[in-house]
C-alpha cells in the first residue's frame, strides 16, 4: 500500500483535539518510517574486499572497479573528458596502500558519498588501518578529504593533473613501481631496476619528511 508520507505529515495539525494523541502518534511513526527508508545502507567493505591493484581496471595512470557490478557505469565516468558523477560501488585507486570506495547517494554528502581507505598490504593479503570520511590521514601525512575536496565540482572527488587539488610529491615513476610491485599480486617480487630506483627514491623522499610532534604520535 503507498502512504503519501508528506500529504499525511501535512494532514496533522488539521484534526481535531479529540484525535490529537493518536494521530500524532500515526504521524511521527509515517514520518520516521520514510526517513528510514530515505537513510541509504552502506556498501560492505572488508580487508577481503580489496586485492592486487592491476587487477583492478587501468584508466589513464589510475585504477578503478566497481563493487556493485557496475564497472560499465564507472568506466563511462572515468573516461569521461567532462567528468561527471561515479556511481555507487565506484572504487578508484592509485597506489595499492590508498583506495576511494562510493557509498550511495546520500551517505556523506561532505565527501560526495566518498569513503576513504589506508591499507596495509602484504602477499597474505589486504588489513584495513584506517577508514572513513573527512578524518583519515594516509602513511605520508597526508589529509584525504583536504586533498580531494579541492577537485573541482565535475570531477567528483578524484584528483587527477588539472583537477584542481594540489600535487603529491610522488614522482609517476614512483606511482608506476608502488604498482606493479603490490605484494598482493603475482609476480611482484620481479623488480626491474627502473623500479627499484624508483622506489629508493621514494624511500629517500619519505625520510625527508618532518617527524610529527610528539602530541601528535
Amino acid at each position: 500500500m503507498h502512504i503519501d508520507t508528506a500529504r499525511f505529515a501535512s494532514d496533522c495539525p488539521r484534526h481535531s483535539a479529540r484525535r490529537a494523541r493518536a494521530f500524532a502518534v500515526a504521524c511521527t511513526l509515517v514520518i520516521a518510517a520514510a526517513g528510514a527508508r530515505a537513510a541509504p545502507a552502506p556498501i560492505p567493505v572488508n580487508d577481503k574486499t580489496f586485492a592486487c591493484i592491476t587487477q583492478l581496471t587501468p584508466v589513464r595512470g589510475f585504477y578503478v572497479g566497481n563493487l556493485l557490478g557496475k564497472l560499465g557505469d564507472t568506466l563511462k565516468v572515468a573516461r569521461s573528458a567532462s567528468g561527471g558523477v561515479y556511481p555507487p560501488g565506484s572504487v578508484v585507486q592509485l597506489v595499492p596502500t590508498e583506495v576511494m570506495v562510493k557509498q550511495p547517494a546520500g551517505f556523506n554528502p561532505a565527501t560526495r558519498d566518498w569513503e576513504f581507505f589506508e591499507l596495509d598490504v602484504s602477499k597474505d593479503g589486504s588489513k584495513i588501518r584506517k577508514r572513513g570520511f573527512v578524518e583519515v590521514v594516509n602513511r605520508f601525512g597526508g589529509n584525504c578529504f583536504a586533498c580531494h575536496v579541492k577537485a573541482r565540482p565535475e570531477w567528483d572527488f578524484v584528483c587527477e593533473t588539472g583537477h584542481g587539488c594540489d600535487p603529491i610529491p610522488l614522482t609517476d615513476q614512483m606511482i608506476g613501481a608502488l604498482q606493479r610491485t603490490d605484494p598482493r599480486c603475482p609476480g611482484a617480487e620481479r623488480v626491474s631496476a627502473a623500479d627499484a630506483q624508483a622506489l629508493k627514491d621514494l624511500a629517500a623522499l619519505q625520510a625527508k619528511k618532518p617527524a610529527p610532534p610528539a602530541a601528535a604520535r
